[in-house]
């Protein structure tokens, strides 16, 4: 993988730990969902004066937008769900290890797309490290409803990744492309709360915590941007992969920012991630 690609995934794993950070301090009242819903109409907003600068994505390239925007907004709805169910330290590693699982399978059998075998064990060594990561964490209090929705959320984040890997190079590039996916899903996702909630309800919850809506938005966007930019530039599988090294970032701040303990345990997973990151980067 490139290092100028293998940079700005990085880059947008700490980016991607630092919304999901904000997400779980400002939680509404406890609920998850609200804090999504700030998040995903912060990113519909930085997405809006994307518009002005680049041109209306080609007409191939629709179809994969708004199944993506479909694809988004259910990977909100089923990740609030699974964190009101579930630790997030059982749920984060297993929606994430399983999602690159998937996309690395789909991109062999279905998209024909090639990977050597150092992207091969880097994508397995990651998942392998993430999984280690909730194994530890959920101890022998598994949560099984919370498990369920953790797998569902993988599949939404394989299903995305693969459709946005695909429609942003249709589409020719990726600022327009993830522009419009960014915007749609925040009014559907926005909309659905709305009517779930009230207007009036929503918009005082929405300007509860405008940090999570400006700086957890913008982190949000930039993140995928950067992903969807690199998918354009390498496998998407490896890309996908790679991006999970989030978990390193999360695991930091949240020893570093919110004093949570560090044992030998994330010690141990955090190594075997870096390890995957290295193969990946390794791979040519």
């Amino acid at each position: 993988m490139p290092l100028e690609v293998f940079t700005a995934v990085i880059l947008a794993a700490l980016m991607h730990a630092i919304w999901n950070a904000m997400v779980r301090g400002q939680s509404g009242n406890g609920d998850k969902t609200i804090s999504m819903t700030r998040l995903i109409f912060g990113q519909g907003l930085w997405g809006l004066p994307v518009l002005l600068f680049v041109p209306l994505p080609p007409a191939a390239a629709w179809p994969y937008i708004l199944v993506s925007m479909v694809l988004h907004t259910g990977y909100g709805l089923v990740l609030a769900a699974a964190y009101r169910t579930g630790e997030l330290t059982q749920v984060y590693p297993i929606a994430r290890g399983t999602g690159p699982l998937l996309v690395a399978a789909a991109s062999v059998l279905f998209l024909g797309e090639t990977i050597g075998p150092l992207g091969l064990a880097g994508i397995a060594v990651i998942c392998l490290g993430l999984f280690s990561i909730g194994i530890h964490r959920g101890g022998g209090g598994i949560d099984r409803r919370a498990t369920v929705l953790a797998l569902a959320t993988g599949g939404f984040i394989a299903g995305y990744s693969l459709c946005d890997g695909l429609g942003a190079r249709i589409a020719g590039g990726a600022a327009a492309y993830w522009a419009w996916v960014a915007i749609l899903d925040s009014l559907v996702f926005v909309g659905l709360m709305a009517w779930w909630r009230s207007p009036r309800k929503l918009a005082g919850e929405l300007a509860g915590n405008r940090l999570v809506v400006v700086a957890g938005g913008f982190a949000s966007y930039g993140a995928y941007w950067l992903v969807t930019w690199a998918f354009t530039q390498a496998p998407i599988a490896l890309v996908s992969a790679l991006r999970e090294t989030s978990i390193i970032f999360a695991l930091l701040i949240g020893v570093v920012v919110l004093k949570e303990p560090m044992n030998l345990s994330k010690v141990v997973s955090t190594f075997i991630t870096l390890i995957g990151a290295v193969l990946i980067r390794a791979g040519r």
